[in-house]
């Protein structure tokens, strides 16, 4: 079992990446109004799945079920 400031370090790193993602999405978005493509936001969904498996790792283990039964993969409008 990892020690506190191991998973407090795990934490930072995935924020770190997953905040440096999701900026180079917002300046796609606001400066060359291009759309992210659907693969960008799963990929930060899974970090933030990752997170959640670090900081909670029983609830991310409930919501990664409830997620499986309710993705369909498509989008509907």
């Amino acid at each position: 079992m990892a020690s506190a400031s191991e998973k407090k370090e795990d934490v930072k790193s995935k924020l770190r990446d997953l905040r440096k993602d999701l900026r180079v999405i917002h300046t796609r978005v606001t400066d060359e109004t291009v759309m992210p493509e659907p693969g960008e936001i799963r990929a930060a969904m899974i970090q933030l799945d990752a997170l959640l498996e670090v900081i909670e790792p029983k609830s991310a283990k409930k919501s990664r079920a409830k997620a499986k039964k309710t993705d369909t993969g498509t989008v509907t409008t």
